[in-house]
């Protein structure tokens, strides 16, 4: 079992820090699961994280605190979830709001998905075991970005990234396969890097709570060659 830290807790609310890999809910194939943990606090999910996704989550105590906290979720001015994710190349404009619809149980659902560019670096990555059984060093042109969820759809970060031509590193299911197959073998890239990193519930609860990026975030925000060539050379 993965360890569960929580962040916070009141008589009405818990705030843990799910790790990347465990599901929330239970299914097919899941031993365990968030919200089995949760009930051993007497806590229920009012909202929800992709199993890849790591980072800040909400859960209510008792049927009160659920039925109005699931309400609050996602409403404009009375809660802010915010994430940090890494994507391939850099969004144009370097802020702004991707506003496609997605398809959702069949149905086409209004989305909305702000962002912005803290920063866009370039990487260099050495490749090895080509086709030709041999070596290059490419440039890695990548982003690190703040985003905020204005709605709450299915994959919702990851879809809209996607979309937009900028899909987050790492990401199995609507990424850039090839490079992430290929940051797998030089870089060690073996999660999906998005992060809840901030939720603010304001009206009744006023709570502000954060949490740091995993340690897997770290190398793409220092570039060593030598350290990275060592890793690959093992």
């Amino acid at each position: 079992m993965k360890k569960i830290e929580i962040l916070y807790e009141d008589d009405f609310l818990i705030i843990v820090n799910k790790p990347a890999g465990l599901a929330v809910q239970g299914g097919k194939g899941v031993k365990f699961s968030l919200d089995q943990y949760l009930k051993t606090l007497g806590a229920s999910l009012v909202h929800r994280l992709d199993k890849d996704t790591s980072g800040v989550l909400a859960a209510a105590k008792g049927r009160e605190a659920a039925g109005y906290l699931s309400n609050i979720m996602g409403t404009e001015g009375k809660t802010v979830k915010l994430y940090t994710a890494i994507c391939a190349g850099c969004p144009k404009p370097d802020k702004g709001i991707i506003t496609e619809k997605l398809l959702i149980r069949g149905s086409m659902k209004n989305s909305k998905t702000k962002y912005k560019v803290i920063e866009t670096k370039k990487k260099e990555i050495l490749f090895s075991g080509t086709a030709e059984n041999t070596s290059a060093i490419e440039n890695l042109e990548y982003s690190i970005l703040e985003l905020e969820l204005g709605t709450g759809r299915m994959h919702q970060i990851r879809r809209h990234l996607a979309m937009n031509g900028n899909p987050i590193l790492g990401d199995d299911k609507y990424g850039d396969f090839k490079l992430n197959k290929k940051l797998n073998k030089a870089a060690g890239l073996k999660h999906l890097l998005l992060h809840a990193s901030r939720i603010i519930i304001k009206d009744k609860f006023n709570i502000d709570i954060s949490f740091p990026l995993p340690e897997y975030f770290n190398y793409y925000y220092n570039t060593d060659i030598k350290r990275m060539n060592n890793k690959i050379n093992k």
